[in-house]
């Protein structure tokens, strides 16, 4: 047996696991997609985790988990009457097709920028409309992703600096005014302004193909497993944290910098 074929009879037997488990288990026969929201979210996060740490049994175990929650979505939707597995499996192939007539059709396209830029203008004109350019990116995104996927989607049509380097002007600009309503004492307008250096940074981690989240991940855990190595120092030496100067810690500090 070939690896689709096997691939379709194990996804087979999982929607008969699903019709079991909807009949015969407390559990799964209470959950509703509002209960399964944040549990889907939670799964999410893991599969992100074992990517990041390079685990493909960690990616693997995670896909698993994800392909239940999208069963589990799709059977309430078929006992709902409003949709199948069916249904979802058809629209995403249909879209497929349709966003990449490169592939399905005789479009022809320079390289991977020119897909992306297709892409965000053929779901523009999808529903034979007009659809907003940012009415895709979800609201409860978090910000990091969203400023990304928002820079992203404009891109797509046409609204980005001519050439990458613009950007580091635009960065300082911010900087510079979020270094005076700090001098001013002005709160609300910090805020605002600290927002606008966040956003430019995420815009120039873009332009040079950077993912701000994957970037900022990598230094909160080498933050994490620097200050751990402080940490256990100081309780190896009997000596602690509070009772430390600033100077103190940072010889031990930059031991750790040299353990990486």
């Amino acid at each position: 047996m070939n690896d689709k074929n096997k691939s379709l009879e194990e996804f087979n037997r999982l929607l008969g696991i699903m019709d079991e488990l909807r009949v015969k288990c407390p559990w799964d026969m209470k959950q509703t997609n509002e209960s399964l929201r944040k549990l889907t979210i939670e799964e999410t996060y893991e599969l992100a985790d074992a990517v990041f740490s390079g685990s493909d049994e960690g990616i693997k175990n995670e896909l698993g988990d994800l392909m239940l929650h999208i069963v589990f979505y799709a059977k309430i939707g078929a006992e709902k009457g409003v949709f199948t597995m069916a249904d979802v499996l058809e629209g995403i192939n249909n879209k497929l097709i349709y966003r990449h007539p490169h592939v399905f059709s005789d479009v022809r396209v320079s390289g991977a920028s020119e897909v992306e830029e297709n892409w965000e203008q053929l779901k523009i004109k999808e529903n034979n409309g007009y659809k907003p350019v940012l009415s895709g990116v979800p609201s409860s995104l978090p910000a990091i992703v969203k400023a990304n996927r928002i820079q992203e989607k404009v891109r797509g049509v046409g609204f980005d600096w001519e050439n990458r380097e613009q950007i580091w002007d635009k960065v300082l600009e911010e900087i510079s005014e979020l270094k005076e309503e700090i001098k001013n004492h002005n709160t609300d307008s910090i805020e605002s302004e600290l927002g606008d250096v966040l956003f430019s940074i995420i815009n120039a981690s873009r332009l040079y193909e950077v993912d701000p989240e994957a970037a900022l991940e990598k230094t909160n855990r080498k933050f994490i497993k620097r200050f751990n190595y402080l940490e256990n120092e100081t309780l190896t030496k009997g000596l602690s944290l509070h009772d430390m100067s600033l100077d103190e810690m940072n010889v031990i500090w930059e031991e750790a910098k040299k353990e990486d």
